[in-house]
């Protein structure tokens, strides 16, 4: 399922792309205008072009966000990390070593004097 929902939202963006740059510019002057020998120009006109082309993009867009969203959760291996309640790192601690009696070594009583 995770495999299908990327592939997906791969070929969304693929498509997303596409569509951002057959976007004019504020110029006019984008791939729209090689569009015009396509006979999109004359059946939906210059405007509504536009119009599609934006409306294309405000949905591509949707729907790549809520892909990646859904495949966050879609990801392989999550129930594995969910049945143990310990973290990585308690599990890499090493164990300390059982020492019977004091573990601060005492220091002498009398310091040691200078030779003369």
């Amino acid at each position: 399922m995770h495999v299908f929902i990327v592939i997906v939202g791969l070929l969304a963006s693929i498509l997303l792309i596409g569509v951002i740059l057959l976007q004019s510019p504020k110029s006019g002057s984008g791939l729209t205008g090689g569009m015009a020998s396509l006979g999109t120009v004359q059946t939906l006109g210059v405007r509504r072009t536009g119009d599609f082309l934006s409306k294309t993009t405000a949905i591509l867009a949707a729907i790549v966000m809520l892909l990646c969203f859904i495949a966050q959760f879609t990801l392989p291996g999550k129930e594995s990390s969910k049945a143990s309640s310990e973290s990585i790192l308690q599990h890499n601690v090493p164990q300390l070593p059982a020492v019977p009696g004091k573990t601060v070594p005492s220091a002498p009583l009398t310091p040691a004097l200078p030779a003369k």
